[in-house]
């Protein structure tokens, strides 16, 4: 994608650390972004995402012109496994869901080590390192790059000890990155909505903008106050972190699932048939929206809320 190659190359891709005091400012920027085209958003999030992580993990500091991305999902099968000798980890098995496969010239990529899923910085150019061809089928989040990616003893270096990826508080603060994305992709969705309404009376489209305003305007500052919590406890010493981003990030999903379904029943299949832009915003927007674990994250923040205090 040229227009994440001129932002990197620019400097456009150097964001506030998450903590550093101004969090909002880089999940406007991610936002800003993912706005513009919902695939740049993603890219550039994940790329961001690694420097903030290498940055809390102590791992090696991203140079010019790199392009990183975090693959780091964990299916049951397939897995990569990381294994020592003499000093030296080396990866091997099939990872999917790897946006940039061939894109990108780093990753940092989460492999078992006896059962626990740990994080390691790998060199894409590496021999040894097979993105899969046509396993990604997908017609949104098309022009990510994305595919499975085989790694057959591949040296990487750990980005910390077992399971620190997961323990870490940025964790959390990054799953809040993602949902800027998400709010980000849904004001462009919604942007032709609120150009037809405003040279418009028809009460049923006016309707249908008021719910998606009010949707968006929650998205926006659910965000806002989670930028200000996480400035203000960057190490999660009060341990509101998980129950924070579970939060943020269903209110976004939310959000961006109403905006989808509104914005189409308002504005009909017009725009989706003849306006390749939104077209591909739509179903961009759909696939990323699914990076989301649904009711499983939904159950997991309702055992936290029966045991904590009420948000009210």
């Amino acid at each position: 994608m040229k227009r994440l190659h001129t932002l990197l190359d620019a400097g456009g891709l150097y964001l506030p650390l998450p903590g550093g005091g101004a969090t909002a400012a880089r999940w406007t920027s991610l936002a800003e972004l993912t706005r513009e085209n919902v695939v740049l958003g993603r890219m550039a999030e994940a790329h961001t995402d690694a420097v903030a992580i290498l940055t809390e993990l102590d791992g090696p500091d991203p140079e010019p012109g790199q392009l990183w991305g975090v693959w780091a999902a964990e299916p049951p099968e397939p897995v990569v496994n990381a294994s020592e000798h003499v000093g030296i980890w080396t990866l091997t098995g099939r990872k999917l869901w790897c946006s940039g496969a061939n894109t990108c010239t780093h990753a940092l990529i989460t492999a078992l080590v006896d059962g626990v899923p740990s994080l390691f910085a790998v060199e894409l150019g590496l021999p040894g390192v097979h993105p899969v061809p046509d396993s990604w089928k997908a017609v949104g989040m098309a022009e990510s790059d994305s595919s499975a990616v085989d790694f057959d003893m591949v040296p990487a270096i750990p980005g910390g000890t077992a399971g620190d990826y997961l323990s870490r508080p940025g964790f959390w603060h990054g799953a809040i990155g993602v949902a800027a994305c998400w709010y980000g992709g849904a004001c462009g969705v919604a942007d032709p909505l609120y150009d037809k309404a405003a040279s418009s009376d028809d009460p049923y489209l006016l309707a249908h903008l008021g719910a998606v305003d009010a949707a968006l305007a929650a998205a926006r500052n659910a965000l806002a106050v989670a930028a200000a919590e996480i400035d203000a406890d960057p190490f999660d010493e009060n341990a509101e972190a998980m129950q924070r981003a579970l939060r943020v990030r269903a209110i976004v999903e939310r959000a961006a699932t109403e905006t989808l379904d509104r914005v189409g029943r308002a504005l009909g299949a017009a725009p989706l048939c003849m306006d390749a832009e939104h077209a591909a915003r739509v179903a961009d927007l759909t696939v990323y929206l699914r990076q989301s674990h649904a009711e499983k994250d939904l159950a997991e923040l309702g055992r936290i809320a029966a045991k904590g205090k009420r948000p009210w």
